[in-house]
């Protein structure tokens, strides 16, 4: 069985990691000064919070990191006595073959209870001198604010899309494929700077051939082209109204997808046609009115053809 590419291409080290230019420089002086204060990395998923993480500690402890930094996912053990059992037993102790506090790195510490970020912050005050806490989070709000304010915070966007563009050619150098301009451009709107998805997406395409075109990802993750919705759209926007709701129906149940991904397809492709500010933005919003329907649990279809009857011209 192959490797995952998310682990095969993962950077392991600082000059590897694509974005975040500032926080890297920042992290990198802090790390040869050996100078680590508590760090809160917040951000969406797949930017490379864990990456970081990692990297800072194989570079501070190098071949003993293993030993010395405990790896958490707090959306496993979310619970207060992992602070008081696991989390505590750790930083107490002095770290093996060096002076400097050990690492304890806690992926996703936005799920944890409030009682549990409580435990935690006494146990950040307690153990300064034996260890330094990573925590990582999507959310920074969902962080009780004593925690933040214990913390260096370093806030990390989506990757941007040239960012993207070379870890996609970077990985298909490396595994001979042939991925067109158009491919790319898809695996960044799908994306939205989520570096994971892309290489899984790449990882499940590569499996069936070497040449990547923008069908092939569209096949593999169940989204509607771009063409077919624009084409739904404007037969709408023409008062045919039974044929746009007809290829409508055949769309979703061809490519498998769910009521609220066409809305969402759908009020992506309308700021493309060629209609008023006006009439864009009272359909955008007739787009949000129609998703929370869904949401409450409305009727997928039948609010989808209230969608298409907003696009036809009064």
């Amino acid at each position: 069985m192959g490797d995952l590419w998310i682990e095969k291409y993962r950077p392991i080290d600082f000059s590897q990691v694509k974005g975040h230019k500032e926080i890297i420089r920042r992290l990198t002086a802090m790390v040869e000064q050996k100078n680590i204060p508590h760090l809160l990395f917040a951000g969406p998923a797949g930017v490379g919070k864990t990456t970081v993480a990692l990297i800072i500690a194989k570079k501070v402890f190098g071949e003993t990191w293993k030993q010395n930094t405990l790896e958490l996912n707090a959306s496993d053990e979310r619970g207060i006595d992992v602070v008081r059992s696991t989390i505590k037993d750790f930083a107490r102790t002095k770290a093996i073959g060096t002076t400097l506090p050990k690492l304890i790195y806690l992926d996703e510490c936005d799920a944890l209870t409030r009682e549990a970020q409580q435990a935690l912050r006494r146990t950040m005050e307690n153990y300064t001198t034996t260890a330094r806490f990573i925590l990582s989070c999507n959310y920074s709000s969902k962080i009780i604010d004593p925690i933040q304010s214990r913390c260096t915070v370093f806030r990390f966007r989506p990757l941007e899309e040239k960012d993207m563009q070379e870890i996609i050619e970077a990985i298909a150098s490396v595994e001979k494929l042939k991925v067109t301009d158009k491919a790319k451009r898809a695996l960044f709107n799908i994306s939205q700077g989520d570096a994971r998805k892309v290489e899984n997406i790449l990882q499940s395409c590569a499996t069936i051939k070497k040449e990547i075109d923008e069908s092939a990802i569209c096949e593999i993750v169940a989204k509607a082209h771009p063409e077919e919705i624009r084409e739904i759209l404007d037969i709408a926007q023409k008062g045919e109204y039974v044929k746009a709701r007809k290829k409508l129906l055949e769309t979703m149940l061809r490519q498998g997808l769910s009521g609220i991904e066409m809305v969402k397809y759908i009020q992506k492709e309308l700021w493309n046609m060629d209609m008023g500010d006006e009439e864009k933005v009272r359909l955008t919003e007739r787009c949000a009115e129609i998703e929370f329907r869904m949401v409450e649990g409305s009727d997928e279809f039948l609010q989808l053809e209230a969608l298409l009857a907003s696009f036809i011209k009064k």
